[in-house]
């Protein structure tokens, strides 16, 4: 049984989720952050995306919701994930979609972020979703143009709409109340911006987050961000709601970080049996790609606590909600701003 089958009956209708529907727009151009997210921002959002989300399941997966706008997906940093997620959400709300690469770029031949961002503009782009290397790249960019900025992944700094489609999956089985669910979320918590992001969005709706992992992935006075911090994953995992993993990110030179892959998994890889210590409905997410066998095991994976292919298929409506939302702003401010 997939886990879409299980959670059936628990799916929510794609009436609003947070309660009454909100009318208008976001009265700003960017999502930057979800650290300076206000909570009517976040509700706006995810009750946006669960407008769009029936659009799925239609013979005809198009709305003209964003006709005549541009969106240019400028991904200086390699995705497949996110980028397709962002396409297809401009796609399906009928928006024009310019997709550039590092490598197809003029940044490649030496020409400056700033500079390839204000070319766009004025070849008429509304918003340009960025991912980026470096962090503080979205920001620099949200500062210089007057088309919208949606940070789509800034280095290790954040990865806004990653959070806001956790959080939609969450909500759709497990209902709109987040306040005093145990969150545990497992790895490298120091370079992860999923885990940056979804710290922040999770405290800010009164959830208690445990973090877990080697202490060399643990950043120093992380506690100061409202979460609490285990190094032995089997005593985190107990009496645990939700399970975040994070991926090992080999590109970026983890092996410094731990002894070896076969110790990381034997240690923090999360099995069948350790999953089995925390509650039974227990939801199981991970942002993608995954390393099965060393974060994750199969049997979690595939199992019925885990809802990793939602979190991809949700990816689409909540970003499509940020797209219109942000499509539909002429305000000066930026959506998690700095």
């Amino acid at each position: 049984m997939s886990s879409s089958s299980r959670h059936k009956s628990a799916i929510r209708s794609t009436k609003t989720v947070f309660g009454s529907p909100q009318e208008g727009c976001i009265s700003r151009k960017d999502l930057l952050t979800i650290k300076s997210l206000d909570v009517r921002d976040i509700e706006l959002i995810i009750d946006t995306a669960a407008a769009f989300h029936e659009v799925a399941g239609r013979a005809v997966k198009k709305v003209p919701a964003l006709r005549g706008k541009t969106i240019a997906n400028l991904f200086i940093e390699p995705s497949t994930r996110t980028r397709t997620s962002f396409e297809l959400a401009a796609k399906r709300l009928s928006a024009d979609v310019v997709n550039l690469s590092g490598s197809s770029s003029s940044i490649m031949k030496g020409e400056s972020l700033v500079d390839t961002g204000q070319a766009l503009e004025c070849m008429g782009v509304d918003l340009v979703v960025i991912r980026h290397p470096a962090a503080g790249a979205a920001h620099t960019l949200a500062r210089t143009l007057k088309a919208g900025v949606v940070n789509a992944g800034d280095g290790a700094h954040e990865h806004p709409t990653q959070a806001l489609l956790d959080l939609f999956t969450i909500i759709r089985v497990r209902g709109k109340n987040i306040a005093g669910l145990r969150v545990v979320m497992v790895g490298d918590i120091t370079r992860s911006r999923v885990a940056r992001s979804n710290i922040h969005l999770l405290i800010k709706l009164n959830a208690s987050v445990c973090v877990v992992g080697p202490p060399t992935m643990i950043p120093p006075h992380i506690e100061k961000l409202g979460v609490s911090v285990s190094y032995d994953l089997e005593s985190a995992l107990k009496g645990a709601d939700l399970v975040m993993i994070l991926r090992v990110q080999h590109e970026r030179e983890q092996r410094s970080l731990f002894p070896n892959i076969q110790e990381y998994a034997r240690l923090y890889g999360v099995t069948r049996e350790r999953l089995a210590l925390a509650k039974p409905n227990v939801l199981v997410l991970h942002p993608g790609p995954m390393n099965r066998g060393i974060e994750i095991s199969t049997e979690v994976a595939d199992g019925l606590s885990s809802v990793i292919l939602d979190q991809v298929a949700n990816g689409i409506a909540v970003r499509m909600g940020v797209l219109y939302l942000l499509a539909a702003t002429r305000g000066a401010k930026g959506v998690g701003g700095a």
